[in-house]
């Protein structure tokens, strides 16, 4: 299958379509923004930067990126390109945006997956440069961005799918950049997700966001899936990983944290949920 880097990219300013001049993207009012020598572009503008780093820091993308190499959530990534894959346009080349991208993984994975498919056009967004900068190392195909879903620097009505794994939604945002009839794809933690880690960070247990409750608006439900296996973790690196790679790093106590690194094996629930949404035509 061929892989392009989607082009179809917005200036984060005035929205206006970004034409690509060598090694830099300008738009027709003169903002100019340098893709960087790993193959990213930094679309961020700092008045919309609520922290001076945000998103995931260079320590935290290096654990997710080690956790999720090993495999350890790959039934997760083959419903995502199970599903993804069956509704994409079969004629021309598609085009899919993972919205909170991380190190590139599930986008990797989708790529790999549409192995009988003509091309795709990928881009992947995240706010942590950090993130984007290891993703761009890791594969060079897609268009690699640092930005936020609340503003997606992407032209309105160009995507087929929109991918948003454990990320932060914003589906109106998600509603412009898709084509009518375009598909959205979430992956949210189900209530027994990790519940074993959890159980021992925490003294109760509180139940995930139900992020996917109602139908959002411009899109119609489709029907979903929930991916439930045992996940065995041998080692404290891997589960110091696992860890690291999950808010509940920073929300466990000192204490807590301590006893989480002193385990050398763990076995835990992957609870997830898989919500489609279709585009609505009249959106």
């Amino acid at each position: 299958m061929n892989v392009t880097p989607f082009q179809a990219l917005a200036c984060p300013l005035d929205r206006s379509p970004l034409q690509r001049d060598g090694a830099t993207w300008r738009c027709a009012a003169g903002h100019s923004y340098d893709i960087a020598r790993q193959g990213h572009t930094h679309l961020l503008p700092v008045q919309n930067k609520r922290s001076r780093d945000p998103g995931d820091s260079r320590e935290m993308v290096a654990a997710r990126r080690r956790f999720l190499n090993s495999g350890a959530y790959d039934p997760i990534a083959t419903a995502i390109n199970r599903a993804a894959l069956a509704d994409l346009p079969a004629s021309a080349t598609a085009s899919c945006l993972d919205a909170g991208c991380g190190e590139g993984y599930y986008l990797r994975q989708l790529a790999a997956a549409g192995s009988d498919r003509a091309s795709v056009a990928l881009i992947g967004v995240d706010i942590s440069r950090w993130a984007v900068a290891a993703a761009a190392r890791q594969d060079r195909r897609p268009n690699w961005v640092v930005a936020s879903n609340a503003n997606v620097p992407v032209q309105s009505a160009t995507l087929d799918c929109v991918l948003c794994v454990f990320g932060f939604p914003v589906h109106g945002e998600f509603a412009r950049i898709l084509r009518p009839g375009g598909l959205l794809l979430q992956v949210d933690a189900g209530h027994d997700h990790l519940r074993e880690l959890r159980e021992i960070i925490y003294p109760s247990l509180k139940p995930p966001r139900d992020a996917a409750a109602s139908v959002a608006e411009g899109f119609v439900a489709l029907p979903g899936e929930s991916v439930r296996y045992s996940l065995h973790l041998g080692g404290s690196e891997s589960i110091a990983d696992l860890l690291a790679m999950t808010p509940h790093l920073w929300r466990a106590s000192a204490a807590r944290r301590a006893h989480a690194g002193q385990l050398t094996a763990l076995s835990a629930t992957v609870d997830v949920r898989l919500t489609r949404w279709r585009r609505s035509a009249n959106g």
